[in-house]
């Protein structure tokens, strides 16, 4: 049996600068969503999925395994983003000052 895994889940990035709790397991952007946390979003949140970078997640969960993001300009009929749900690795890091 192997040790326990220090980092606080599993795949994580880390970072010169570390949140002071860590990352949780889902992130959303909409703010009516449960997942939301607007502080830790404006610190800067940034998503590698399967090993490139991802600028237009707008909800994450590491656990299961899958990105949201948006289908180009297409709205739903409250005005909401059309999303596709892509499955594989995510792997989210707070952002570095500076880095966009």
């Amino acid at each position: 049996m192997s040790p326990p895994d220090p980092r606080p889940y599993k795949g994580a990035l880390m970072t010169e600068s570390l949140p002071d709790r860590p990352l949780p397991d889902r992130l959303s952007n909409d703010p009516r969503s449960p997942h939301h946390d607007a502080a830790l979003l404006e610190r800067g949140v940034g998503i590698k999925f399967n090993g490139l970078e991802k600028t237009n997640v707008e909800e994450y969960c590491v656990s299961e395994g899958w990105i949201r993001i948006a289908a180009g300009k297409a709205r739903d009929r409250h005005g909401n983003p059309m999303t596709i749900k892509l499955k594989g690795v995510v792997e989210p890091y707070v952002r570095v000052d500076g880095e966009k």
